[in-house]
């Protein structure tokens, strides 16, 4: 340590002894305040210049950061009481002017009122008539959609028929030339039948002869 610094080391340290008194006010009065009490900021604020001058006179970077913290905690919780009154306020005026414009809605309704009735039963007239002409044009729409699925049915419906009739037209065509196919499969059996039959009857009558020839000629030779 320099000889020039020893001075001021020796202020360094009584001012820290000056502030132990502060720092038991601090302590036992200020610190049971609101941290946003109006006297609590300003004695953070007062304190905190204060080790920022002393801090900067005696080269002490340490008071002197203690001194801007105090500062600008001091600064932000004014801020932030400020901005709560303010907000506090506005709350206020408009609960007011709600009230206020409840009571002038209220005034309104209350002299409207016979001009309003005149206008409910003119509007509930009008809406009346409306829902007639609504319900007209429902039946109508409705009548027309029922025509619509009317003709459609039957045109399915003849479509159906048509379908079944060509079907049974096909099933009466394809039975009848199964028929006729199998007729012609008996007559040409029956044909075959006959012509085999008579093959059968040559063929016995052929034999006979050839079986009476030789009985013949042997009479014959007697």
């Amino acid at each position: 340590m320099k000889i020039t610094d020893v001075p001021f080391a020796v202020l360094r340290l009584q001012y820290q002894l000056a502030r132990v008194p502060l720092q038991l006010f601090e302590d036992r009065v200020v610190g049971r305040l609101g941290e946003e009490a109006p006297a609590r900021l300003f004695y953070e604020r007062s304190v905190g210049k204060l080790d920022i001058a002393v801090g900067s006179v005696l080269g002490a970077p340490d008071v002197q950061r203690r001194g801007a913290a105090l500062i600008e905690r001091s600064d932000a919780l004014s801020r932030a009481a400020r901005l709560d009154e303010a907000a506090h306020r506005a709350v206020k005026e408009a609960e007011t002017d709600l009230v206020d414009a409840q009571a002038a809605a209220a005034a309104v309704r209350q002299e409207a009122r016979a001009d309003k009735l005149e206008e409910a039963t003119q509007a509930r007239a009008a809406a009346a008539h409306e829902k007639v002409a609504a319900i007209n044009e429902a039946e109508e729409r409705v009548e027309t959609v029922k025509e619509k699925a009317d003709q459609a049915a039957a045109e399915r419906r003849a479509a159906v028929e048509a379908a079944k009739r060509e079907k049974q037209e096909k099933i009466r065509a394809a039975e009848q030339s199964a028929a006729a196919v199998a007729e012609a499969k008996v007559e040409d059996a029956q044909a075959k039948r006959s012509a085999a039959a008579t093959e059968l009857a040559q063929a016995d009558r052929v034999e006979q002869l050839a079986d009476e020839k030789p009985a013949k000629k042997n009479a014959d030779m007697q």
